[in-house]
């Protein structure tokens, strides 16, 4: 469960207070897997980065019971001056998993090669995603926190990332930011939609992408 208390968000734009997220009271259900839905600048990433507490609110509060990924593809969730091994080291102390186990998991999934053992600051943003999604896979999460990631990489690698998302998908829940229609059709199973500041929950999935669509016009 995911609850938003009072939350509001806002940036200054050319002198100009813009709300991104205003006064938003909504609790999303546990166990679902939520396509996040919403113009370009809507504040999709910023809301998944207020969840994951990677951004504080300018008020307001998010309660939540169960585990949260970071936002998968964020590049900031690793040190830039550590390598990639050390990073994911470092996550599994952190989340209490094994070291081994995860570090053979990310270096295999991730194929970054030498580069697994380089500084992050060194990656390109395309090596960064794979790093954060082979990590987040990694470790069995409630929730998953995930922005466009699948889109990451050829072919093949895409096929890959997707499969172990559906596999994850079984056993948890994800809040999931796409583009693609039929990618969110493939992996959700409600949603909501980011307008105007609002978050508006859609238990039936079609009912949350008309909406969308409609707003896109």
């Amino acid at each position: 469960m995911i609850r938003f208390e009072h939350l509001t968000k806002g940036f200054w734009v050319q002198n100009e207070r813009r709300i991104v997220i205003d006064d938003l009271t909504l609790t999303l259900p546990a166990g679902k897997s939520l396509a996040l839905l919403g113009r370009n600048g809507a504040g999709k990433s910023t809301l998944l980065q207020i969840v994951a507490g990677n951004m504080r609110p300018d008020s307001g509060q998010v309660i939540s019971t169960g585990t949260l990924s970071w936002p998968v593809g964020f590049g900031g969730s690793f040190h830039g001056e550590m390598t990639g091994a050390q990073n994911v080291r470092f996550l599994a102390r952190i989340y209490g998993v094994d070291t081994h186990e995860l570090l053979a998991f990310v270096q295999d999934f991730s194929e970054l090669g030498k580069h697994f053992h380089m500084p992050v600051r060194s990656y390109s943003q395309g090596m960064r995603s794979r790093l954060t999604f082979g990590a987040s896979m990694g470790i069995p999460f409630d929730t998953y926190l995930v922005d466009e990631v699948t889109a990451v990489g050829d072919a093949a690698f895409k096929r890959k990332s997707r499969a172990v998302f559906a596999e994850r998908m079984q056993n948890s829940g994800a809040i999931m930011v796409s583009h693609s229609m039929g990618e969110l059709r493939a992996f959700c199973d409600a949603g909501i939609v980011l307008a105007d500041g609002h978050l508006t929950y859609f238990d039936d999935l079609e009912e949350a992408i008309d909406r969308h669509l409609w707003l896109m016009q």
